[in-house]
């Protein structure tokens, strides 16, 4: 199936995952939305909004930057009205947003177990919510996609290292799980997706420890095996 036409909006798509997903995507001749906050330049992570949408161009997609912090509703309403208002729609969203601390819970301060449960959890059910009333009227086979983990992966050791973070990304997990069951008879289909081996974006590399992502991922199973990102 080719997206060509297809509209995607996709938050934290400025860098990482989400701009390879949005670049992919451009490939086909895509529509895409770049929901994210980052419009000035960091030393530490590179990439914003606006380089992110060039890529796309180049790519061969149309892209619109809007600079949106998935934590805020009016700003989640007022990037998706944008979105509409540019391409007459919104066929996939793509959950990518995510922020992360993988620490321990004694070097967890409380701030950043509500930031990550804001962005992680609500911001993306929240995102879905607004999303929805969109992607029911669209004819190309509907779709939202949560970057997340498997369920089959809640096991001690996976949650061990980094409690507050693994929740928030589980959070994601069950809110796809309870949004398949309930956008199915709308024709609305609810995956997630999780790499089987660590992606070094950007975030990973420069904010992260390398002992702290040589804790991640140490689940596995005969039907499962994954490094998280």
């Amino acid at each position: 199936m080719s997206l060509k036409g297809v509209t995607v909006f996709i938050t934290g798509a400025s860098r990482g995952i989400g701009l390879a997903i949005a670049r992919r995507c451009a490939q086909d001749g895509a529509n895409v939305a770049i929901a994210a906050k980052t419009a000035q330049p960091d030393p530490r992570l590179p990439g914003t909004i606006y380089t992110a949408a060039q890529e796309i161009e180049e790519q061969g997609g149309k892209a619109l930057p809007i600079i949106c912090d998935i934590r805020s509703e009016e700003q989640v309403i007022d990037a998706i009205k944008q979105t509409v208002e540019k391409f007459g729609g919104i066929d996939i969203l793509v959950n990518n947003a995510s922020a992360i601390s993988l620490t321990d819970t004694p070097s967890t301060t409380v701030k950043k177990y509500d930031l990550m449960h804001a962005v992680n959890g609500r911001g993306s059910w929240m995102v879905a919510k607004h999303a929805i009333p969109h992607l029911s009227k669209s004819k190309q086979n509907p779709h939202i996609l949560m970057i997340s983990p498997p369920l089959s992966a809640i096991r001690e050791d996976w949650f061990r290292d980094h409690v507050a973070y693994s929740i928030s990304k589980f959070n994601m997990s069950m809110v796809a799980l309870g949004l398949a069951g309930e956008l199915r008879p709308q024709g609305i289909a609810v995956n997630t997706l999780w790499p089987a081996s660590v992606v070094e974006t950007a975030a990973v590399k420069n904010l992260l420890g390398g002992d702290a992502v040589a804790s991640i991922g140490r689940y596995s199973d005969t039907t499962n095996a994954f490094v998280t990102a």
